[in-house]
C-alpha cells in the first residue's frame, strides 16, 4: 500500500498570517534573509491503490474533504520509506 504526502497551502492570493508571524520573527531570532513565508499542512496516510485509480481517489479526496479549493492549494505524491514523518 503506498503511502502518500499531501502538502497543502493557502492560494497565494489569500492572506497567511501564521507565515506573516513567522516571517517576522525569524530576523530576530538571527535567521536573516527569508521572505515569503507560507504555513500550511502536510499530511502522510496510506493509500490502496495504483497507477490512474491511486490519482483519482487522492485527488477526490482532497478536493471532497482535506482541502478548501475556494482558498487552499494542494500537491501530492507517493513517498519512499526514507521520506516518511515517522521514520
Amino acid at each position: 500500500m503506498p503511502r502518500v504526502a499531501i502538502d497543502v497551502l493557502l492560494k497565494r492570493e489569500i492572506l497567511d498570517p501564521q507565515g506573516r508571524a513567522v516571517e517576522r520573527a525569524l530576523p530576530g531570532l538571527g535567521f536573516d534573509g527569508v521572505a515569503d513565508v507560507r504555513v500550511g499542512k502536510h499530511l502522510e496516510l496510506d493509500v490502496d491503490g495504483e497507477g490512474d485509480d491511486l490519482a483519482d481517489r487522492i485527488q477526490r479526496m482532497c478536493a471532497d474533504f482535506l482541502t478548501n479549493p475556494v482558498i487552499e492549494t494542494y500537491t501530492w505524491r507517493v513517498i519512499d520509506d526514507h521520506e516518511r514523518a515517522d521514520a
